[in-house]
């Protein structure tokens, strides 16, 4: 008898070439297929892997564009303008042998040949396998899993991670994080970045080269997203679990701030649309996050049974202008303007109103900038990022009590965006020590964004000092992984000591202890 696999040896296959691995199985050869096929036969469609996201109890999201030639300039990745049918498969086991669901889509050139299915009935709490076929060929296996019945306590795992920029180093971080085999993933934006090659500024010793110019028109998007994916070790990660995505920025363009463009581009309505649109194209969002124009919606809940929800946020659409021209500043009296909003009124009383109706035991608040007050200055003084919260303090005080009135059990901020590991408590004044805790925020590094980093423990300690709140601080790539069971939410935030080679290990730098009820790290 063959043994059964384990998880680790599906996830280095998922990511090779799936019909050296896997049979064809049922998965049917396809019928009224457009000529495409018949009049030459092409390399491999599925350049840029597989993902699924977005679970429900009965349902998930299935994910994979066409794109032979990933990086054709043109951004239809060696696609003909025409439609193409593609067949899917989901079965129970990764062998393919118990085929639960199977059915075809269309992939449609005006979404640059992707295919977004979105499955029902469903068993949940359950594991399955994925993939899909087209023009002969069969993808790679992805794996994923719906989220469990309503009334499910049980146990989740699930890892946190925030920008990837391609030139800054290797995705060994995304490798780690699928040997880690969580049940879910939570991207906080910064996907991918919009520079030219060598734009980043303050980044020196590119490890390798964007494609292509700085991202302005649907095109260059498309390219940019199909050149991200086609690193296996981000294939890895999305193949291993279901994502919740949402975008920060650098999707579109760098400090973006709702219809204001940081950098006072006139096609900037036409830069949001073409970059939502890619956005959208390449991840495995439903249709309720189709964009409407130069408008998408992506804060939405999504329940995992009645132990966690995940509140998810959009820091970018509904934003005021950052406050004295963006970036560090020492002093602002603009920043405290008590009418300045991040969230936007509409978005802050849906995430209110679903926390006062919440009855889950975790309320995750998966969003973009530090919550925290975050001095960087050391010394007499403070120094404050105008891009984050503390440009917005006012909101941040209402959001705060907000929270703490809306009676909704163990909430925990989960953040992205700095390239820095922190843990802190949220308190309703940061100036006072003995203020309520109102939730505690969880920020991850980058996957690769700034490099290597280092740990300094000098400064590390000093900015401790200046904001005693914060609890932990380390400039080192890496991720979190988050377990999560009724009565203690357990953080381990991981590093890597370099991403400007590959392979380097994962280790836990650090990991805090949340028990339930009080809203505390530990």
């Amino acid at each position: 008898m063959q043994p059964h696999p384990s998880r680790r040896t599906f996830l280095a296959g998922a990511v090779a070439a799936a019909g050296g691995l896997l049979p064809y199985g049922a998965i049917p050869p396809g019928h009224g297929t457009v000529a495409l096929w018949r009049e030459s036969r092409i390399a491999d469609p599925f350049t840029l892997g597989v993902a699924s996201g977005d679970p429900t109890p009965d349902g998930i999201v299935l994910w994979t564009r066409l794109a032979p030639r990933p990086l054709d300039e043109s951004g239809r990745g060696g696609m003909p303008d025409r439609p193409v049918e593609v067949a899917w498969q989901l079965a129970a086991d990764e062998r393919f042998r118990s085929i639960v669901r199977s059915g075809t889509a269309v992939a449609r050139p005006e979404y640059a040949h992707s295919v977004h299915v979105e499955l029902d009935g469903l068993e949940p709490g359950r594991e399955y396998f994925y993939r899909f076929r087209a023009a002969g060929e069969i993808s790679p296996a992805g794996r994923t899993r719906t989220a469990p019945a309503p009334g499910t306590l049980g146990a989740l795992t699930f890892a946190t991670a925030s920008c990837a920029h391609y030139e800054h180093g290797y995705y060994t971080a995304y490798r780690r994080l699928a040997q880690e085999e969580p049940d879910l993933v939570v991207h906080l934006g910064d996907y991918l970045y919009e520079y030219a090659p060598g734009g980043y500024t303050g980044m020196s010793g590119l490890v390798r080269r964007h494609a292509g110019d700085k991202c302005r028109t649907l095109a260059d998007y498309r390219v940019r997203h199909a050149q991200y994916k086609t690193d296996p070790d981000l294939q890895a990660a999305h193949a291993a679990a279901p994502w919740l995505v949402v975008f920060d920025d650098h999707e579109v363009e760098n400090n973006w701030a709702g219809p204001v463009s940081s950098t006072g581009a006139r096609d900037f309505a036409a830069r949001r649309r073409a970059g939502m649109r890619a956005y959208y194209e390449n991840l495995p969002l439903r249709r309720s996050s189709v964009p409407r124009g130069d408008r998408m919606r992506l804060h939405r809940r999504v329940a995992w049974g009645s132990l966690a929800a995940f509140h998810l946020l959009d820091t970018r659409q509904f934003r005021d202008d950052q406050a004295c021209l963006d970036g560090l500043r020492a002093g602002c009296d603009e920043a405290l303007d008590a009418g300045r909003t991040l969230l936007g009124a509409g978005q802050r009383d849906w995430l209110l109103a679903g926390l006062r109706r919440s009855r889950a035991r975790w309320n995750l608040i998966g969003q973009q900038v530090i919550m925290a007050r975050h001095d960087v200055g050391l010394g007499p003084g403070r120094e404050l990022n105008m891009d984050s919260w503390d440009g917005y303090p006012a909101e941040r005080a209402r959001l705060l009590e907000g929270i703490h009135a809306s009676g909704a059990s163990n909430p925990v901020v989960l953040t992205g965006d700095a390239h820095i590991h922190h843990a802190a408590d949220l308190r309703l004044d940061f100036d006072d020590p003995d203020s309520p805790r109102v939730a505690v925020e969880l920020v991850t590094s980058s996957i690769s964004s700034d490099g290597d980093g280092y740990r300094d423990h000098v400064r590390m300690a000093a900015l401790r000092v200046e904001n005693p709140h914060i609890a932990y601080v380390d400039q080192r790539r890496g991720y979190i992984v988050c377990r999560v069971g009724p009565d203690e939410l357990r953080a381990e935030f991981r590093t890597l000591d370099y991403v400007s080679r590959r392979g380097a290990p994962a280790r836990t730098s650090a990991a805090f202890t949340v028990p339930s009820g009080q809203s505390v790290l530990a």
